[in-house]
């Protein structure tokens, strides 16, 4: 039996580090899992950040520390949402 032969390009593949968002990523799954520093990051973002989260701190840019220190949100979801829009507003 004879098989076909057909022609299969080279796969170039590109990966994009995630450090951009890696920061902001930390944060919000930290908020998810753990209700205390959730509250504490909707109470006192700025120790929330200082603090980190299991002893780990959290890589973010200096525009991105800021705007989370200076959003009132009441809850995660409004949170992640004025952040969204603020730095959408930005690029």
């Amino acid at each position: 039996m004879i098989t076909p032969i057909t022609y299969q390009p080279a796969l170039q593949v590109s990966v994009t580090p995630m450090s951009d968002t890696n920061g902001l990523s930390q944060v919000f799954a930290a908020a998810v899992v753990n209700r205390q520093f959730c509250e504490l990051l909707l109470q006192d973002p700025h120790d929330a950040l200082q603090k980190g989260y299991l002893g780990e701190s959290f890589s973010l840019s200096n525009v991105e520390h800021d705007l989370i220190v200076s959003i009132q949100a009441k809850s995660l979801p409004d949170l992640a949402r004025q952040l969204n829009r603020a730095l959408r507003s930005q690029y």
